[in-house]
């Protein structure tokens, strides 16, 4: 397709989606903010580990900064100060991360960036409890949910512009051969280091302000749900399942599973976790590829076999 009508078809898609606030009911609303939630994330996730191959388990870590930034700052600045300051910490965490850990891969890195998640929420927690004597936080701002659905496509918007300017870019194509075979893309003269820092911070700059724009949905928030780890374990199941090999791959993830989950959470809130582990499992066993992935493979052997 010519890059001018899938613009002009991304806009009009774009423009119908932001309309949504305006006839939907609030149980549709807040499964509309659900759905650009995971789109926002699981995007974010893709545009680091796909063309780098790196499985990361930080995504929570990031949307739980973000979260309690605006916990911690609700009733004393402006929102657009707020989300500054938010993405200001969650660049830094991300900036300090990367330089100390990015020279781990494999299981090592998947090891740590799980731990990362829970190592801040501990330090949160024990904050909580020994500085400000208290669990938890209110959140009041003037944030209704139709604002919240509009800042979450916002951040879509931006996070897919994103991901095309660096695919099209120099270090794009410098992430595609690190995530080819990292020591043939030092050897060639590329700095992984700083190519993988650089998208890893902006990776986390988009689920940091998710967090962010996500907050004033709970009146109240404590470190157990701005750290939960089941939402970097969805992020990932979501991102596999449409194809992490593609922008747009985890679109096709994203909508099943938030309806799915949607189901689960109604019908067996108490073996909710042990189900998404099983879908995890089905997911990695019968579509390596993800959604994208396998239609691709499909329409490869129908053009070879004609």
């Amino acid at each position: 397709m010519k890059p001018a009508f899938l613009l002009a078809a991304s806009a009009i898609a774009v423009a119908i989606l932001a309309t949504v606030p305006l006839y939907a009911n609030g149980y549709e609303l807040s499964l509309a903010i659900t759905l650009m939630n995971y789109t926002v994330l699981a995007t974010a996730w893709t545009l680091f580990s796909g063309p780098t191959r790196y499985v990361s388990l930080a995504t929570v870590a990031f949307f739980g900064i973000g979260a309690y930034t605006v916990a911690v700052l609700a009733e004393r600045m402006a929102w657009p100060w707020i989300l500054l300051i938010a993405l200001a910490v969650g660049v830094a965490v991300a900036l300090i991360v990367g330089l100390s850990t990015l020279r781990l891969s494999g299981v090592y890195f998947v090891i740590f960036t799980f731990g990362l998640a829970e190592l801040i929420r501990q330090i949160v927690t024990w904050y909580e409890v020994n500085v400000t004597r208290t669990l938890g936080r209110y959140i009041f701002v003037g944030i209704d949910p139709a604002d919240i659905y509009w800042q979450l496509l916002g951040l879509a918007v931006l996070v897919f512009a994103a991901g095309i300017l660096i695919r099209r870019s120099r270090l794009g194509l410098a992430l595609r051969v690190i995530g080819d075979d990292e020591t043939v893309a030092r050897h060639i003269g590329i700095n992984t280091t700083i190519a993988k820092v650089a998208l890893f911070a902006l990776s986390a700059a988009f689920m940091t302000l998710c967090g962010a724009v996500m907050a004033p949905r709970w009146t109240y928030i404590d470190p157990a749900i701005a750290f939960s780890p089941v939402v970097s374990f969805q992020v990932l199941i979501m991102a596999l399942l449409g194809g992490v090999h593609r922008l747009y791959g985890p679109l096709f993830g994203v909508v099943p599973l938030v309806l799915l989950f949607e189901f689960l959470l109604a019908r067996f809130p108490n073996h909710f976790s042990i189900l998404v582990g099983l879908a995890f499992m089905l997911i990695v066993y019968a579509i390596p590829q993800g959604i994208v992935g396998f239609v691709e493979r499909i329409l490869r052997r129908r053009g070879d076999a004609a």
